[in-house]
């Protein structure tokens, strides 16, 4: 089975559609899958529920689909530095799922593990807990998290093999990794592609029966968030 496809908007032709729920891996700006972002865009599909950690910044990452208003829905655990994103919620144009940081790692891990719910005591007794299961474990207040899945998911790695054996950069491990766990379809886009067999069993962060399509992007962006030095 050839995984490799020769451009972003080849590996999305034929799987994206309107309505659809996406799995978008990154950090911040880490690990921006920005070259299937883009492609996304030009795909012109709208209605779109994004699964992400962050939204993006304006003009990069999420942000893109933000301004030619394809993202109907975000799953998200933070929201700042994006005015579209800003604009579009308080204006009632754009529909939020506000989830915690580490409660959204797990959603998708456990999505992607076929466990379909989990109790975490992240958000008792606030709204995140509302219209929740409630239960207790040894005396213990929990509250029951509906695990996610995604039609489609976007990630980024730093390299991959043929068969789609990946491993991330660093910070880029941090949602990529389960949110490719999540998609039925899973599109990574890469910095580097090896012959299957070079990278090491031990150096495998995610495993390719997890990938289903990978394209290669050799030059990406490099984008730092903030830089703050000390005064002289």
């Amino acid at each position: 089975m050839n995984k490799v496809y020769a451009s972003a908007k080849e590996a999305l032709a034929d799987v994206v559609a309107d309505g659809q729920t996406l799995a978008v891996g990154g950090f911040g700006l880490c690990g921006i899958p920005e070259a299937l972002i883009a492609a996304l865009r030009d795909s012109g599909v709208k209605g779109l529920t994004c699964i992400s950690n962050n939204a993006g910044v304006d003009g990069f990452g999420l942000g893109l689909l933000l301004e030619t208003r394809q993202i109907k829905r975000m799953i998200s655990s933070y929201v700042g530095e994006n005015k579209e994103f800003e604009r579009q919620y308080l204006a009632g144009e754009l529909e939020l799922e506000f989830t915690p940081q580490g409660t959204l790692a797990e959603k998708l891990r456990a999505g992607g593990a076929g466990i379909p719910a989990f109790f975490t005591k992240t958000g008792v007794g606030t709204v995140v807990a509302e219209g929740k299961e409630i239960r207790e474990f040894d005396g213990e207040t929990y509250v029951m998290e509906r695990s996610l899945r995604a039609d489609i998911a976007l990630v980024k790695a730093a390299k991959a093999d043929r068969a789609g054996n990946l491993v991330f950069n660093r910070t880029a491990r941090n949602f990529n990794p389960v949110a490719a766990m999540a998609g039925k379809i899973t599109i990574v886009e890469v910095e580097e592609l090896v012959d299957t067999g070079s990278i090491d069993p031990d150096d495998v962060h995610l495993p390719g029966i997890f990938v289903q399509r990978i394209v290669l992007n050799a030059h990406p962006e490099k984008r730092i968030e903030q830089r703050t030095v000390r005064a002289k």
